[in-house]
């Protein structure tokens, strides 16, 4: 054995020996604190007595921790993720109780309820001291860094050493971070302010950002299904109704992500962005790569086939991970319940019902979620694997239910940048150079909701509209009483009081909402119903939508239907984007896409939208919402490093457009990152960056660089 692993073995020795002392004087100074923990037997014992039975205990516990929890994690992987993190407790002094069984004479006696609190407590300090000595320096901390590849890279069959040689050889690597839901200009605001010095410093640093344009259908399921598989054709919204076989589509439930991702693949004839020694974390679908955490398209799979909580036990066998992020979930709904009640004393308006299962649910996308994955992307980037792509929630998830600007979301921003520094600091040691882009699916649209504002759901609104009963509390609103006395004149009845319309037989409307996009379908009409169609089964129907202050505009079958009687046909030129210049330039585009998928509604409704305040009117309970045109949720961010080429490059390539001024749609993202990995095959020319943009909003398609302030980047071992 050379110096140099003498050196290292020994170094080990120490940090573990040190590790085990202060395990113990944890031991000692709780078992003088808590009245339910002793270290002593009945007849008392000398302090050097006291303190072998502590280091006893603190080493049996330590032990345990290593050898028998990853075996209960791996035997709980079926368990739901929410009902593991409430077990990591109870699990975790299930082994303080067995290593106190294990003190010969019986000189040790803890309560259970005592032995949750002891060995939290002895896993957070043992993680502490373990991590500030393996990053005490950081020579220390790239070796440790190398030997984990290593490790990794055997386990996986793989050969060779990690080190700053192979890191010289290897060609660069792709990281592809998706902050979910945050829009360009939530992200200039964001920087300007100091909430995310590390993005911040990157784009100071040589990186650069701009907006894209999303489909009709702004929202994570379309975008991220076009952005990792290159298509997301017929995909109307985040759920639809398929008329051909009854069902009811939703982005994110199992079966639906691996039946969309099987489309996609069947469509393009490729398996993704992510087939060549790729990673997918915390996504809705895979991507065609082999690693896998906490990947939907494919849980719903039995058996050794799915491979997406591989990244999840990888995480929580630790048991030190498992209590800091089961502590910081408990933090989170604490702070969540905190929140909510401050806003309901304060009256803020708008506001949405934020009870329920909402805190657990938020705790799991801003805790448990985040955690994983962070620690997954980094295994990859010590793997050295050639593309990463991995989904951060967290954001996305607060801003539906708090809105999208304000202080809740700015501590969710917050957090997130701790995370990507993390991350980037591990880059700088990872065997291969690593080339980060930071993009989003969508932005956030901020907007009172269609109940709260009009006192009753849309799909109230399409009842009343089609003369079936509705709720009381709907029919007494001023648009349930339009919408019943429309169909009754429609039917050229007079308006009497109490009266319910029924125009005639048939099964009810499926009324289904996305964001403020909402979708009507008609069961007994098959195939796709014509304007002619509906009006005759529903007359007043569509009248009653387009005329409402809170609707848009409808599409019915290649036809634009606005207030006051405007009707414009998408084959037509010139005419929808007359109709819809309100919603941006390229909402026509955008509308006769969609007009031509074949699992597009009978009627696409739109909710309205003020260009002056960029509010919409989501039909789901949100005061943050997208998945239609209006606002920010249409205009997400990319950013990237100058070395890679410039997405707005005209390439040719790909079924997106990108015309060099806008990159229009997901696909269009595809197109990009499919070429920036060819291009790690060569050395890139930096390019010049651009003169700094003005302090007001910049137009989509325009770039920021590096003209936002700077800020230090955080200790590469804070995730919080």
């Amino acid at each position: 054995m050379g110096r140099g692993r003498w050196r290292t073995a020994g170094s080990a020795l120490v940090r573990v020996l040190l590790v085990w002392a202060v395990s113990t004087l944890t031991m000692l100074a709780l078992a003088g604190i808590l009245p339910d923990f002793r270290l002593q037997s009945d007849d008392g014992d000398s302090i050097t007595q006291i303190g072998l039975t502590a280091a006893w205990a603190a080493g049996a516990f330590g032990l345990l921790s290593a050898l028998v929890w990853p075996v209960l994690v791996r035997a709980l992987l079926l368990v739901p993720a929410l009902v593991l993190g409430l077990l990591v407790f109870f699990l975790n002094g299930s082994l303080l109780l067995l290593a106190i069984g294990l003190i010969p004479d019986g000189r040790s006696e803890v309560a259970p309820e005592t032995a949750v609190v002891v060995a939290a407590v002895m896993s957070a300090v043992a993680s502490a001291t373990s991590t500030a000595l393996a990053v005490r320096d950081d020579e220390a901390y790239r070796r440790r860094l190398y030997r984990l590849a290593d490790r990794r890279r055997r386990r996986q069959g793989g050969a060779g050493r990690a080190g700053p040689a192979r890191a010289a050889e290897a060609p660069p690597g792709l990281l592809v971070l998706q902050l979910d839901g945050v829009g360009y200009g939530e992200l200039r605001r964001a920087c300007g302010s100091g909430l995310m010095p590390t993005v911040a410093g990157l784009l100071e640093g040589g990186h650069r950002a701009r907006s894209w344009v999303t489909d009709w259908s702004s929202q994570t399921g379309a975008s991220q299904l076009g952005i990792l598989h290159g298509s997301n054709f017929d995909v109307p919204a985040f759920r639809w109704y398929e008329k051909d076989t009854g069902e009811v589509m939703v982005c994110n439930r199992p079966t639906s992500a691996a039946e969309l991702q099987r489309r996609a693949i069947a469509r393009t004839g490729d398996g993704g962005l992510l087939t060549l020694d790729g990673a997918s974390r915390g996504n809705l679908f895979s991507g065609g790569a082999d690693q896998l955490a906490l990947v939907l398209s494919v849980s719903a799979r039995r058996g050794r086939a799915n491979r997406s909580r591989a990244g999840y036990f990888a995480y929580f066998s630790d048991p030190a991970n498992a209590v800091r992020t089961a502590g910081s979930f408990v933090a989170e709904v604490v702070r969540e319940v905190l929140q909510s009640l401050r806003a309901r004393i304060r009256g803020d308006r708008p506001r949405v019902s934020r009870g329920g299962l909402y805190p657990l649910i938020r705790a799991f996308a801003t805790v448990v979620e985040r955690d994983v994955v962070v620690a997954a992307v980094i295994g990859d980037m010590l793997a050295g694997r050639s593309a990463v792509y991995a989904d951060l929630v967290a954001y996305d998830e607060v801003a539906h239910h708090s809105g999208p600007h304000g202080r809740d979301t700015d501590r969710v921003l917050q957090r997130l940048d701790r995370s990507l520094a993390l991350i980037a600091r591990v880059a700088e040691h990872a065997p291969r150079r690593y080339r980060i882009v930071l993009l989003s699916d969508h932005g956030q649209s901020p907007g009172e909701t269609f109940l709260g504002r009009y006192g009753l759901t849309l799909k109230d609104l399409v009842r009343a509209g089609c003369g079936l009963p509705v709720p009381r509390r709907a029919g007494r609103t001023h648009s349930g009483a339009e919408a019943r006395a429309a169909v009754l004149a429609a039917l050229h009845r007079p308006v009497e009081e109490g009266e319910e319309a029924h125009p005639g037989p048939g099964s009810d409307p499926v009324v289904l909402a996305s964001g403020n996009l909402g979708l009507i379908s008609f069961p007994d009409i098959p195939g796709r119903a014509s304007r002619a169609r509906v009006e005759r089964a529903h007359p007043a129907l569509l009248t009653t939508l387009a005329n409402h202050p809170g609707v848009g505009f409808l599409l019915v079958d290649g036809v634009v239907l606005g207030r006051d009687g405007k009707v414009a046909r998408l084959d037509v030129p010139g005419e929808a984007e007359e109709l819809l210049a309100p919603f941006g330039p390229g909402a026509a585009r955008a509308v006769r896409r969609t007009d031509a998928f074949p699992h597009v509604a009978d009627v696409m409704v739109n909710s309205a939208y003020d260009p002056e305040t960029g509010e919409v009117h989501a039909f789901e309970e949100q005061i943050g919402s997208h998945g239609g045109l209006g606002g920010e949720q249409g205009h997400p961010f990319l950013m990237w490093p100058v070395d890679l080429s410039d997405p707005g490059e005209d390439h040719g390539e790909g079924p997106g457009e990108d015309h060099g001024e806008e990159l229009v749609g997901a696909e269009a993202v595809h197109a990009v990152l499919r070429r920036w990995l060819r291009e790690a095959d060569g050395p890139q020319v930096p390019v010049a960056a651009p003169p700094a943009p003005p302090a007001e909003e910049t137009p989509p398609g325009e770039e920021i660089n590096g003209s936002l302030p700077s800020a230090g980047v955080p200790a590469r071992d804070e995730i919080r």
